[in-house]
């Protein structure tokens, strides 16, 4: 099979989603301070290890259908739609929010091009189902760390 233009750019967009996110969340990774910070520096490791492994596949699977992934550092920074992660230290709480934020654009843009690329390529279609089950759950568990509980504990009577 060969992919066809319109499968071609809608890889294309998934894929710079997913290398800006393994980049930003190494800016992440290495700026995080604050409250929980051991447990966000780890976290920020999954994501980054997935992303890039699931950036590797998607280019991988593109070759495979005879499309060209462009990760040039000039290809991914017009393509994204992540918005910027700022220089400097950022605290664990602001760093969560950020990061969900990447997250979730990230998926939407798999899901913007999901019944185009399941139409053309239902084995593509089962790859981005893979990716986006996984960072779904990453910003759950990321968005997680500032959420507060709502149950309230009732202590047993002595």
């Amino acid at each position: 099979m060969k992919a066809s233009t319109t499968l071609t750019n809608n890889l294309q967009a998934v894929l710079v989603d997913l290398i800006e996110l393994h980049l930003q969340g190494k800016q992440a990774h290495w700026n995080v301070v604050g409250k929980n910070f051991r447990d966000m520096h780890l976290q920020l490791d999954e994501i980054i290890d997935d992303a890039r492994l699931f950036a590797d596949q998607l280019a991988e699977r593109m070759r495979a259908l005879h499309a060209v992934p462009d990760g040039r550092s000039e290809a991914v920074a017009k393509g994204t739609s992540l918005g910027k992660f700022p220089a400097g230290l950022v605290s664990t709480q602001d760093t969560v929010s950020m990061v969900v934020g990447m997250l979730e654009a990230a998926v939407k843009t798999m899901r913007a091009v999901h019944d185009q690329v399941d139409e053309e390529d239902p084995t593509t279609a089962d790859i981005l189902h893979g990716f986006i089950e996984k960072l779904e759950q990453y910003a759950w568990m990321v968005d997680a760390e500032n959420m507060s509980p709502t149950a309230k504990v009732v202590k047993p009577k002595s």
